[in-house]
């Protein structure tokens, strides 16, 4: 016997109307892709059909998302894949999601950057409630945006007088003893997509005047070697890359009044076959130690192009197949330490 079909028709006033269905109609069409129930639109009428319990998940989202256009939020495809995968099941989806989206780190030029996913949630919230936070998850999840954008913002704010960004150099295939030119020079290419991140929350001038005096520093990560760095937030990227010696030496960097972000991919990893990452033996390391997070991103945090998600997933299942576990490598992806003062929980 099959379901009652069930309709409801929503009036939407007209200063939301536009903004909900978006231009050419874009927000509308990526709802009847999500949603179980069929949407449509005639004038300012919004039709839902479906059962009974479709018609009632697809109302329940449209009004959320009304709710949070009249509060002044904006639309994008980001958030109406996160509202609709929210309201799938998961109980306080509504105060959950209005937390995530509000939740903005940083505006330039009209631009809000913000957590996008409950992961990237967890994680901005582990940042700020801790004062060493490692972010661990495939590329395109954000892990080291949303580090720089935490970092840019505690600087502007005053919250830290510097930061310091550093990766490893491995991946690049070559010591930077043997490439032309001086440091800034020889770390440009390898530190770019740091740069990159930098350009998108701060003017080109402001970002050259905070180079020159110091108060944003780019340097290898064996230039941190014999430091302590005080009242500063520090990001190591592509952790993955250093060796368990390097990342000791890179933690115990911390000084008074200082912050870390570690981040990195452990299925990405370029050491020479046989050297253990420091990403990997970390976790178990430091995985009882208060005010230490671990935040674990998988493909559904993948804010880039909706293919990505399909690339990272299906060479995850690959690896899966194919590749024998590393030691230390248990929990997966997805999973977040839980408890006491380093943990970075997100709500179930």
């Amino acid at each position: 016997m099959s379901a009652e079909i069930s309709t409801k028709q929503i009036d939407l006033d007209n200063s939301v109307a536009a903004l909900l269905v978006g231009e050419h109609d874009a927000h509308l069409k990526t709802l009847e892709a999500l949603l179980p129930c069929d949407i449509s639109l005639r004038g300012n009428r919004l039709t839902l059909d479906g059962t009974a319990s479709e018609v009632e998940r697809g109302e329940a989202l449209v009004d959320e998302l009304l709710a949070l256009l009249r509060s002044g939020q904006s639309l994008d495809r980001s958030t109406l894949e996160l509202a609709a995968s929210l309201s799938n099941g998961r109980r306080d989806w509504a105060r959950e999601l209005g937390d995530i989206v509000s939740d903005v780190i940083l505006e330039h030029r009209g631009r809000r950057i913000r957590p996008k996913t409950v992961n990237q949630k967890a994680y901005v919230d582990a940042i700020r409630s801790n004062t060493i936070t490692f972010g661990i998850g495939p590329a395109g999840t954000g892990k080291t945006y949303l580090a720089m954008a935490m970092a840019t913002s505690a600087l502007l704010s005053g919250e830290v007088a510097r930061i310091i960004l550093t990766r490893p150099a491995v991946e690049a295939g070559e010591k930077l003893g043997f490439l032309p030119g001086g440091l800034m020079e020889k770390v440009d290419p390898y530190l770019r997509p740091l740069f990159d991140a930098l350009y998108d929350m701060m003017d080109s001038e402001r970002l050259s005047e905070h180079l020159e005096r110091g108060t944003i520093e780019v340097a290898p990560l064996a230039y941190m070697r014999g430091r302590t760095l005080n009242d500063s937030l520090i990001i190591l990227d592509e952790a993955q890359n250093t060796s368990p010696e390097q990342m000791k030496m890179f933690l115990t960097r911390l000084g008074f009044g200082a912050k870390m972000i570690v981040t990195g991919d452990i299925t990405q990893i370029d050491l020479p076959r046989g050297q253990h990452s420091g990403l990997v033996n970390v976790r178990e390391v430091l995985a009882s130690i208060p005010d230490i997070a671990f935040v674990y991103f998988d493909s559904q945090d993948v804010v880039r192009h909706k293919l990505v998600q399909d690339i990272v997933s299906a060479y995850k299942q690959y690896g899966d197949q194919h590749r024998p576990a590393r030691k230390g490598t248990s929990r997966g992806p997805g999973e977040r330490r839980r408890g006491g003062r380093g943990s970075a929980a997100a709500a179930e």
